[in-house]
């Protein structure tokens, strides 16, 4: 290949998912809502667990963290993709497209861990309660968020790094919703088998060795549970963990259909439906998972309601 050819591009053009103009204004306005609706909800439950004593234990500790990874992992996508839609040249500079890549891929990095860390947490609690407090202490807790903090970042910067070195010659238009990873890798002028073996090692470590822990930690939860005598008390067991295998089946099911085989992965079309799924829709059902699945936090809902029904009574009066 031609050095000349080998030329660096300062801007990309997103291609989004259709060119209609009618339907772009109805994706707006859809994607708008939705949008509002994962900040009002996560920033509600990071709320009523920061204001209910009750809430203060690990399993609502790790909620706070995936709450705000699910906040700003839709906020690293969904505000670009809003402006695109009323935009006529939907373009995306060459250092917002890395940095976009950069947060994407960590904070997606960070849930799958953080989700087999509150897997863990349940097990605990479920398979070993009388010496939950003592194991899920607040300094094991700080140090398995931190963790999940740190191998996301560490994972994206990598993945950032090999895929923006890449030449993309005159190569401009992704077609895709955002500067996702195997978009971007697309583009290349260059051989990138490389590149795909660094993406199927990094989805092993981040994607499928969390999986495989919460696997194992629910195929022991379940074992205990079978094991118990009463209904009642294999009831309350199974709700302490429904919320949490919800978001599991939703969360690591597309993501493993999507990076574990780069190469013959989804079409482009799975693909950014994949990516709506992740940016759109999961930040906003996790809230109302964790809300209408979970009796503690509706019972805390309900407190809170009540104490603001009192004061708006009050203030009335």
């Amino acid at each position: 290949m031609e050095p000349d050819n080998q030329t660096w591009v300062r801007e990309f053009i997103l291609l989004g998912l259709s060119s209609d103009w009618d339907t772009q204004v109805s994706l707006f306005v859809l994607f708008l809502v939705m949008y509002l609706m994962t900040v009002l909800g996560n920033f509600l439950i990071i709320l009523l667990i920061r204001l209910d004593i009750r809430l203060h234990t690990p399993m609502y500790f790790f909620l706070t963290n995936l709450s705000f990874v699910d906040v700003s992992y839709a906020t690293s996508i969904v505000p670009q993709l809003l402006v695109h839609f009323l935009a006529e040249h939907k373009v995306i500079p060459f250092v917002s497209c890395a940095a976009q890549l950069f947060f994407s891929l960590a904070l997606g990095g960070i849930e799958f861990v953080l989700l087999a860390v509150m897997a863990y947490d349940r097990y605990v609690a479920v398979c070993d309660p009388l010496r939950y407090s003592v194991i899920m202490h607040g300094g094991l807790c700080a140090r398995l968020a931190i963790t999940s903090w740190v191998s996301g970042s560490i994972n994206s910067l990598m993945q950032t790094v090999i895929t923006f070195q890449l030449p993309m010659c005159t190569k401009k238009y992704i077609d895709h919703i955002s500067c996702e990873l195997l978009a971007m890798v697309r583009l290349a002028c260059v051989d990138t088998s490389s590149n795909e073996v660094a993406i199927m090692v990094s989805s092993i470590i981040l994607l499928m060795t969390p999986f495989c822990l919460v696997l194992l930690s629910y195929i022991r939860i379940i074992s205990t549970i079978l094991k118990i005598q009463f209904t009642e008390g294999r009831k309350k067991a199974f709700h302490t963990c429904a919320s949490h295998l919800t978001v599991v089946a939703l969360c690591y099911g597309m993501a493993i259909f999507t990076y574990i085989q780069p190469h013959s992965g989804p079409s482009v079309l799975q693909e950014k439906l994949i990516s709506v799924f992740y940016a759109v829709m999961m930040p906003m059902l996790n809230p109302m998972i964790y809300s209408l699945r979970n009796k503690e936090v509706k019972g805390a809902w309900q407190k809170l309601l009540g104490k603001f029904s009192g004061l708006i009574s009050k203030l009335a009066t």
